[in-house]
């Protein structure tokens, strides 16, 4: 196959608030953990373990305003888009290395005022994600 392909869909949870920083040309950046955890039961103790895997959010200029204004720490939310690692030198002298997830698309899945936020960033639709209702809405 001669095409690549870079891209990653995630779903998880806010680890903290979206911190913006503003550039003098009128652009600004975003940036947030999120949060994706993965259950299983170990099969000789038969303990529930979760494991909760982090990964740093870059979203840019009206995305990132939309998301400053609307997400907070908790809150559940979809993302598209692609890896991008960073190199910058520590204060030690050393090259550091972080990879970052730079959003192409979102889609908030906390519904607040009864409808859920939406941003794209691209003319494709991303797909429709639902919530498991709660057990005591369940007809049965």
């Amino acid at each position: 196959m001669s095409g690549t392909l870079n891209k990653v869909m995630l779903i998880g949870h806010l680890g903290d608030s979206v911190k913006t920083h503003y550039f003098e040309g009128g652009g600004c950046i975003g940036r947030f953990p999120l949060a994706t955890n993965e259950s299983y039961t170990n099969k000789s103790t038969g303990e529930k373990v979760t494991n909760t895997e982090w990964h740093n959010i870059v979203v840019r200029n009206k995305a990132a305003e939309i998301c400053e204004k609307y997400l907070n720490k908790g809150d559940k939310i979809y993302i598209e888009g692609r890896l991008k690692t960073r190199k910058w030198q520590g204060e030690d002298g050393k090259d550091r290395y972080s990879t970052e997830i730079n959003v192409d698309e979102f889609t908030f899945l906390n519904t607040k005022g009864g409808a859920a936020m939406e941003q794209q960033q691209s003319s494709s639709t991303p797909p429709v994600v639902e919530e498991t209702p709660p057990e005591d809405d369940l007809p049965f």
